[in-house]
């Protein structure tokens, strides 16, 4: 099996966070479980397109980004019939593991998690959403 086929069956997970730097690091993590298929964009005007492009299964969206903020884009992927069923998990400074049971919480039908959260929250978060 090829690279690229391999990459087709993992599951497919688009960061989209405004912090370069972050977006890079939580891409390795996700990686190097050899589950999932990773991309990042950094540019939440673009977020959409890359979407397009990339076909994710499931989205981790920063809340406070400039330009526009993540609760505005994910209005966008809600609408959009490609994205309406992919689920949006909110990534974010605001909300920390104290604030939260296990490292989570949910607003308004979104999956919150503290950016601090441990690696293991944010695995066994996703995993509850896309299995």
């Amino acid at each position: 099996m090829t690279v690229e086929a391999a990459a087709r069956q993992r599951a497919r997970i688009l960061i989209v966070d405004d912090e370069e730097v972050y977006a890079r690091m939580m891409k390795l993590v996700l990686e190097q479980t050899g589950l999932y298929a990773v991309d990042y964009e950094c540019k939440p005007l673009k977020a959409l397109a890359t979407a397009h492009a990339f076909k994710p299964d499931l989205i981790l969206l920063d809340v406070v980004m400039p330009e526009m903020d993540g609760g505005d884009l994910a209005k966008r992927f809600e609408n959009d019939p490609q994205f309406s069923h992919v689920p949006i998990i909110f990534l974010t400074a605001l909300v920390g593991s104290k604030e939260t049971t296990h490292g989570t919480v949910t607003r308004a039908g979104f999956q919150f998690l503290g950016k601090l959260s441990s690696d293991e929250d944010l695995l066994t978060c996703i995993q509850e959403h896309i299995g």
